[in-house]
């Protein structure tokens, strides 16, 4: 079996958010066919074109032979375990998780865009993602770090925990 690189955006800012992000990881831990590679620090975020707290973002680095399909399946699976309630777009959550990258693969399909659509204009996916793969590359868009200056007005903090 074909191993595969996946990065996945974590994100939470309802009940205690570090709990819920570090509880996600460990989930992750135990998908079938899966390793964790890497593990960004935790980051406090405002939210964006959302209303509700402050969220706590993270950004992991998974090994898996699972396709980009069955792994967003996996990764709902754990959403839903965790009271995961998708009333209406950027509504408060207590887990998000996104595929931002799979190998270097594009795709747009009804389920699932990668790379992810959005996350050269979001400082709580590049940080974390540069902390953890300071060289990486984004389909179709290039060095992640070049969107940094973009995103540089949106608040985030390492948190120590």
């Amino acid at each position: 079996m074909t191993k595969h690189t996946a990065y996945i955006g974590i994100g939470s800012n309802l009940g205690n958010p570090a709990k819920h992000v570090l509880a996600a990881i460990s989930r992750m831990m135990q998908l079938p066919q899966t390793r964790l590679a890497a593990q960004s620090g935790l980051y406090q975020t405002a939210p964006v074109d959302a209303d509700g707290d402050d969220y706590v973002n993270a950004v992991v680095c998974l090994v898996t032979t699972l396709s980009p399909e069955k792994l967003m399946s996996e990764l709902h699976a754990i959403e839903n375990a965790s009271g995961r309630k998708r009333m209406y777009r950027n509504a408060p959550r207590t887990l998000d998780l996104d595929i931002l990258l799979y190998d270097d693969k594009e795709m747009d399909t009804a389920t699932l865009t990668l790379p992810h659509p959005r996350m050269t204009e979001r400082a709580f996916v590049l940080v974390p993602l540069l902390q953890i793969a300071p060289t990486i590359t984004i389909p179709g868009k290039g060095a992640a770090h070049q969107y940094l200056e973009h995103v540089r007005n949106q608040p985030i903090t390492l948190l120590t925990i």
